[in-house]
């Protein structure tokens, strides 16, 4: 969804000019989602040079990757996002015989309704979206519900991240309304119900939301779960909250585009991210829990058991996936421009 950003960036490393025959990949992801050491490990070890640029949204990357028609060959979207490339054609279906590590996934994240039998993408990490609160600011105790943050003491002191669907999720949600509604009456009404929560919010931002809770700048919001679990490693008053109304799930996933000029890279790239070793590093250091229940396995007791990381069962069944929702995101972006725009 997420979540987890800093501005994009490429690794320098990964940019030298190719030699003649070298092999290479065109990688797009979220920032701040990947320990720089996994690629230069995946090079070391297989000669692939990665080219490696990010992104802070959804939108972001299918905008860019609609504008260029190629460039990438690896990206990963989030469940919404992976169901609507998938119907555009966008996507290129996985050959499993280039997987090997692919039986490492927990079952329980694969064959989801945004891409059954997962004939286009891998599980790549996962979470929740809850409430970021400063203890020394705001007692957590009084901050149970996505609809508190509605109220008056909050004024200009909430983050909001740049992500539309995770903040139209939330009104639903305050609302009752379903999550993933394409009804223009629950779209409006969602949007007029986060008009009234505008003086409330500070900014919207999904760059490095931790720093903002670290230095003071935002004292409450929406934040994703592995960004409240780095944060308090810094700032320890800064706490989590699940919202009684429910958290936002969110799966994010490794997906090779149609159009990819290194299509066995990029599957040699999904299967190395696949081994537990792997897999277990990069869940440690971005704080979000791996879908890889080999690498869960390997993980530290503190951080298996962390229920910031991996929430019990009984937060996940009160959650719900986004998913694609056809021509009725134009209305959503609509009214997503104007209520960034103040109107």
């Amino acid at each position: 969804m997420m979540r987890r950003r800093l501005a994009a960036f490429a690794f320098a490393a990964f940019l030298a000019p190719l030699s003649a025959g070298q092999r290479e990949l065109r990688f797009f992801n979220w920032s701040d989602y990947l320990p720089p050491a996994v690629l230069e490990n995946f090079t070391r070890e297989t000669g692939i040079q990665v080219h490696y640029a990010t992104y802070d949204s959804n939108e972001a990357m299918y905008a860019k990757v609609k504008l260029l028609g190629g460039g990438y060959d690896l990206v990963v979207p989030s469940t919404y996002m992976i169901d609507r490339m998938r119907k555009q054609g966008l996507l290129y279906p996985l050959d499993r015989s280039l997987l090997p590590h692919f039986g490492n996934l927990d079952p329980r994240h694969l064959d989801r309704p945004f891409d059954p039998g997962n004939r286009y993408s891998v599980p790549y990490l996962w979470g929740t979206t809850g409430i970021g609160v400063n203890a020394e600011r705001f007692d957590p105790a009084s901050l149970q519900a996505w609809a508190d943050l509605w109220q008056p003491r909050f004024r200009r002191a909430l983050l909001l991240p740049n992500d539309m669907r995770e903040v139209f999720h939330m009104a639903m949600l305050v609302l009752g309304l379903p999550v993933n509604s394409t009804d223009p009456a629950h779209i409006e009404a969602a949007y007029r119900k986060l008009r009234e929560l505008m003086p409330n919010v500070r900014l919207f931002s999904s760059d490095a939301p931790q720093i903002l809770f670290i230095t003071g700048e935002v004292d409450a919001g929406m934040i994703w779960n592995g960004v409240a679990y780095l944060a308090a490693r810094e700032a320890p008053a800064i706490r989590f909250v699940q919202a009684a109304e429910g958290p936002l799930l969110w799966m994010d996933n490794l997906a090779i585009l149609k159009n990819a000029e290194n299509p066995n890279e990029a599957h040699a790239l999904i299967d190395y991210l696949l081994r537990p070793e792997v897999a277990r590093l990069i869940s440690e250091s971005v704080g979000y829990a791996t879908p890889n229940a080999a690498a869960v396995a390997l993980l530290p007791p503190a951080v298996r058991n962390d229920p910031v990381i991996h929430p019990p069962p009984g937060i996940i069944e009160r959650g719900e996936y986004q998913v694609d929702l056809g021509e009725a995101i134009g209305l959503y972006t609509e009214y997503w421009e104007r209520l960034k725009a103040g109107q």
